[in-house]
């Protein structure tokens, strides 16, 4: 396809290239995380150098609509799921109040013997029985999120059957008497996918990703769940809640 620019009307070619590009984008020609044509590409296309081409596809970066990888070429930018960390915590909730809609799959669920480090988070015996649950996070149909859950088995004896009735955490701590269950803890790390969180979230290995390590608790304090949580961070963006709902006054 070629396309014709007009190049008496006074308009930069650039921009022009620009405009079509971002028209484009908005028009869904070009989807959410789709690759654009490589310049040499675009320079057929509209009948420039590749100079003119990188000219305007920086334009469409700085205005955020689409990202450049180097090596690798430019894509049409993520739309950012603005997820809140609060008290309560709930992912299908989450997406669901930013209009967009939550899915998930498991990809594992096995009962096995805590590390070290697991049991010190859900304050059990080293060595205990644990519930591990490996589990993807989708917003409107795209991996955002792959994840380590942890539930001490004491706590959770009929999970896989709750599980596999209902495929959601919150409704197996609701099986269990924890409905009312709260965020007790969260720590925000940043790093580098492995081969398998690449692989699964579908972003190559140089493109950092959220680590987040979480604790839930019940209302009383007992420990229920341990997650190890890690997000694409270009679908992603946290917030953090530091009143209760009922106490903001937001003007």
């Amino acid at each position: 396809m070629v396309t014709v620019l007009d190049r008496a009307n006074g308009v930069a070619i650039w921009r022009q290239i620009e405009q079509e590009l971002a028209q484009e984008i908005a028009t869904g020609v070009f989807q959410e995380g789709q690759q654009l044509p490589t310049e040499a590409e675009l320079a057929a296309r509209f009948s420039v150098n590749r100079h003119t081409i990188r000219r305007a596809v920086g334009m469409l970066s700085d205005r955020g609509l689409v990202r450049v990888e180097q090596g690798r070429g430019s894509f049409v930018r993520e739309n950012v799921l603005e997820y809140t960390i609060g008290r309560r915590t709930r992912f299908t909730e989450n997406v669901k109040r930013a209009n967009r809609s939550p899915g998930g799959r498991m990809l594992s669920i096995t009962r096995e013997k805590a590390s070290r480090g697991v049991a010190e988070e859900l304050d059990v015996t080293a060595g205990a029985q644990v519930v591990h649950l490996v589990s993807v996070s989708e917003v409107d149909g795209r991996p955002v999120g792959l994840a380590d859950h942890y539930f001490p088995t004491k706590l959770f004896g009929e999970f896989e059957a709750a599980y596999a009735r209902e495929p959601s955490i919150t409704k197996v701590m609701e099986h269990h008497g924890f409905g009312d269950y709260q965020r007790a803890r969260t720590k925000v790390t940043a790093g580098i996918p492995d081969a398998v969180d690449s692989s699964v979230l579908q972003i190559p290995r140089t493109r950092p990703v959220l680590i987040v390590d979480s604790v839930n608790v019940a209302p009383g304090g007992t420990i229920l769940q341990a997650s190890h949580v890690r997000y694409a961070a270009d679908r992603f963006q946290l917030v953090f809640e530091t009143l209760d709902s009922d106490l903001k006054t937001f003007s």
